[in-house]
């Protein structure tokens, strides 16, 4: 490599040759990315803490709101308590409440704002993958009052979903409100989003675990320790308000013995099998909603809820959130037929429902199906092979989080959601086995999930695995070439002209660096200004180098370099040393960065 500075004696027709490549301080703008973490993500941390704080208010108002609804509608009283609508004393007419209930969320999401429909979780994903996280401030205001109207006039839905959905959009207001840039719009969104499903579940691993699995889609410091913020502060005063006790208390499991663990294992490739069926349903119905209902969609909802009546009338448990649900399936504390027909009602109450367009959550109801699911599995094993090991309470566990993980593949979310709203370490390997047989066989039969089948159908890819970006580890220094074609700043235009312009001479170039005397960069020249018809050829090249040049170190990576050329629509970027910005040792072009790329794949 020649390091020699360029001088007079190196030029043709006064034209300079060519500078060598060495290391680089880059200019323009490009984020430093020497630290993991900068002054920048400290004042995203705080407002990830803020969102925390609101994350927690917005679940308790949510479940008090739900509560409310829930006592006019099917007892009569004026209470905020939190309540369960299956020992109401209404009768047939209980099947005209969700009607109702559904006609005043069909008339919010036709007056108010469309993006109420559906559980959130996918819409969120479509606005972090193509709207830069953009959510309009109505949806932080109709969503819950929609979800509170759906489920407390005994909607099969969760809380979670909507809390979920009402902190993403919170957040991605804030970050419209401060000025930040798409990248940390998404991270304040998902802080919400994951401050939502803490303070509902007091789970804050999993709800960072489930922003990063479906809606980050990455794994970078920059991005964990504001969602963790979040969620811990979410979970910290959900802690000091409601107590330590799980969501989902259990009595204790032990660990697995014998055979149990293989047999959880299968248990868990049969809800994946399941967890495929399920969605397929949901989508199932939606398409008939869709082709062959042919009022308007505002009228939807209260249709579906005509089948949430019914379900509700013969089986009261389907109505509402149905948290006890989960924890009686969990505890063994109802008969296994009592349980498979929770199972079943539950599931075609919450799909058409859900499929209809109305505003509700996916995860209660999946849990329901699959704790519920889950205790008739094990108890039909325990039947056969009595001495297999195997628990019902246990296989209760491990129905509810594979199911989950077979249709959303939020595989860490599952595990570790499934120990902290239980506190059942002796679970934990259990839980391992079936989810990583249910990921392994939804993955086997399904390309989209029950949260990216609405979006790729839409058009839009979801990214559904991580790895590292060869880009970040390749070198500016490694790919970029050291032989410049640099011009003189006292260089005549007609000179330049001649030699790079001549019929007998390609054009290899598009631009140019222009250096000094000293051979110090001053400022860059295209092809496009040399050949302006106003420019005359006795015209020095600084005259017309009025492009600012654009530089970048040695020591960056290319997905840097990448990133600076998108920033400022260029093709090429001039590398320079750390110490000397205006010293010239090589040039990175769009052709360099595809050859890279052409070299690893």
């Amino acid at each position: 490599m020649d390091n020699t500075p360029l001088s007079e004696n190196s030029t043709t027709d006064g034209l300079p040759l060519a500078v060598s490549l060495g290391p680089v301080l880059e200019q323009h703008g490009l984020e430093s990315q020497r630290t993991l973490l900068d002054n920048r993500t400290g004042m995203i941390c705080l407002l990830a803490i803020g969102l925390g704080v609101f994350g927690f208010l917005a679940a308790q108002l949510l479940m008090h709101l739900i509560g409310l609804i829930t006592n006019l509608c099917f007892y009569g009283r004026f209470s905020f308590a939190f309540s369960n609508p299956n020992t109401h004393l209404l009768g047939l007419w209980v099947v005209w409440v969700p009607i109702i209930g559904a006609l005043v969320v069909g008339v919010m999401a036709r007056y108010g704002s469309k993006a109420i429909r559906g559980h959130g979780i996918p819409e969120a994903m479509e606005t972090v993958l193509v709207n830069e996280s953009k959510i309009p401030a109505r949806v932080t205001l109709l969503k819950p009052i929609s979800a509170a109207v759906s489920i407390g006039t005994g909607g099969p839905f969760g809380a979670e979903g909507p809390i979920i959905a009402t902190g993403g959009a919170f957040g991605s207001l804030v970050g419209q409100w401060v000025k930040t840039d798409p990248a940390e719009r998404k991270i304040l969104l998902a802080s919400g989003a994951a401050a939502g499903m803490a303070a509902t579940f007091g789970s804050p691993v999993s709800s960072v675990l489930l922003a990063v699995e479906l809606l980050l889609f990455e794994f970078r410091p920059r991005s964990l320790v504001p969602v963790a913020l979040a969620s811990a502060t979410a979970a910290g005063l959900r802690l000091l308000v409601m107590g330590s006790t799980p969501i989902f208390a259990m009595p204790h499991v032990s660990a697995p013995t014998g055979w149990a663990l293989p047999i959880y294992a299968l248990i868990g490739a049969l809800f994946g099998i399941l967890a495929v069926g399920v969605t397929r349903a949901v989508y199932l119905v939606e398409d008939l909603f869709e082709k062959n209902v042919h009022v308007h969609w505002m009228w939807w909802p209260a249709m579906g809820a005509v089948v949430v009546g019914l379900c509700g009338y013969f089986v009261p448990r389907t109505l509402g959130v149905g948290y006890d649900n989960i924890s009686a399936a969990l505890s063994s504390e109802l008969p296994l037929t009592a349980l498979a027909v929770l199972a079943v009602m539950k599931w075609l109450s919450w799909t058409v429902s859900l499929s209809s367009g109305t505003s509700g959550g996916t995860l209660a109801p999946l849990f329901t199906i699959g704790s519920s699911l889950g205790a008739v599995a094990g108890g039909a094993i325990v039947a056969m092979f009595p001495h297999c090991g195997v628990n019902v309470r246990v296989a209760a566990l491990v129905g509810m989080a594979a199911l989950f993980t077979g249709c959303s593949r939020a595989f860490l979310t599952a595990v570790v959601f499934a120990f902290e709203t239980t506190l059942q370490p002796m679970g934990l390997l259990p839980l391992l086995a079936g989810c990583t047989t249910a990921f392994w066989v939804s993955c086997l039969l399904m390309r989209h999930t029950i949260m990216t089948e609405k979006i790729a159908r839409r058009g839009i890819t979801a990214q559904t695995q991580y790895s590292v970006d060869f880009m970040d580890q390749l070198l500016v220094r490694d790919a970029a070439n050291p032989h410049v074609t640099c011009l003189s700043a006292k260089d005549k235009i007609g000179a330049v002209r001649k030699r790079f312009f001549s019929p007998d001479q390609p054009l290899k170039h598009h631009g140019f660096p222009v250096v000094d005397e000293q051979q110090q960069l001053v400022g860059f020249v295209t092809t496009r200004d040399l050949v302006r018809p106003d420019i005359s050829d006795f015209q020095w090249v600084q005259d017309v180098a009025t492009t600012p040049p654009v530089v970048i170190s040695g020591r960056r990576s290319l997905r840097e370099a990448d990133m600076l050329m998108a920033r400022h629509k260029i093709g090429r970027l001039i590398v320079v040393p750390d110490d000397n910005p205006k010293l010239i040792v090589g040039i990175l072009t769009r052709s360099d960065l595809l050859a890279a790329h052409r070299r690893m794949s």
